[in-house]
């Protein structure tokens, strides 16, 4: 499992570059209007119930642009909100407050969004089942969207493909199942070693085979009870394919270990914030 750590130079690079990629090259022309002498007090409302994720990096943002701008944190990463629910006060010019305000809030809105969508999974499989990302992230934005996946109570699957084996069916296909988990074995160097399959017969064949995790990928809730039951405390369990918030509690019910879900980080929903003059 990758630990996920933000440090304050990480934050301060990718929020630089964010802000960049909005000022390039004449900055805010449109906030240039306003009087630079305008000092307001703003509120951070959530427009929705969500799991807040992102305030770091909204406070850099107004930071990097003016560092007189006074940032009052009244929510924590990670903590529950409801609609209407105060996140922040922002205090400072009106005009530097408009130059990050989109950049803060889009870092917000998308940290908090995995974070939310993840925590719905999370409450519908249960304690005992562990609800896992994948590597279905978006390019460059991997740490972000595996940390949002901790604020929502989620587990952090590998981060990279150096972290550990994880054999799937197109390794399969260009080799053989129970060769290519042998020389996983031979050659592991401490890392994890997890198999997927697909079928019981595929399970069987790899049975006593010293790997830590087996992935059972696209099976029915019959046939995902079968293997459970199989490996019983030989292996690590998860499942994978076809999770959605409907059919997660069934499959958490199989008494698989973890549920592998890559829509919490390619498909979440950005929540809806708001500044407030």
């Amino acid at each position: 499992m990758s630990n996920i750590k933000l440090s304050k130079e990480f934050i301060k690079s990718t929020v630089k570059l964010a802000l960049n990629e909005d000022l390039y090259p004449s900055g805010d022309i449109t906030s240039s209007l306003i009087n630079k002498d305008n000092i307001v007090t703003v509120k951070l409302i959530s427009n929705q119930k969500a799991i807040i994720g992102g305030l770091l990096f909204a406070r850099e943002a107004f930071s990097l642009i003016d560092n007189k701008i006074k940032f009052i944190v009244k929510k924590k990463d990670g903590t529950g909100v409801k609609k209407g629910s105060l996140v922040a006060l922002i205090k400072g010019k009106a005009k530097n407050i408009l130059i990050a305000e989109r950049v803060a809030l889009n870092f917000l809105s998308h940290i908090s969004g995995i974070a939310t969508k993840t925590n719905e999974f999370v409450r519908l499989a249960g304690k005992q089942t562990k609800i896992c990302c994948t590597r279905k992230t978006i390019p460059n934005l991997r740490v972000i969207q595996k940390y949002a996946v901790k604020l929502g109570g989620g587990t952090n699957h590998r981060f990279n493909l150096s972290d550990e084996y994880l054999i799937k069916d197109n390794h399969i296909a260009s080799s053989d199942l129970k060769s290519i988990v042998l020389r996983a074995i031979k050659s592991k160097k401490r890392k994890k070693i997890t198999v997927e399959v697909d079928t019981i017969k595929q399970l069987k064949s790899i049975l006593g085979l010293k790997f830590n995790t087996v992935l059972l990928d696209n099976m029915n809730l019959k046939n995902l009870r079968e293997c459970v039951k199989i490996v019983k405390k030989l292996y690590e369990t998860e499942a994978s394919g076809n999770v959605s918030l409907k059919t997660v509690k069934a499959i958490a019910s199989t008494g698989v270990n973890r549920i592998s879900v890559g829509s919490i980080t390619h498909s979440a929903p950005g929540v809806d914030f708001k500044l407030e003059i």
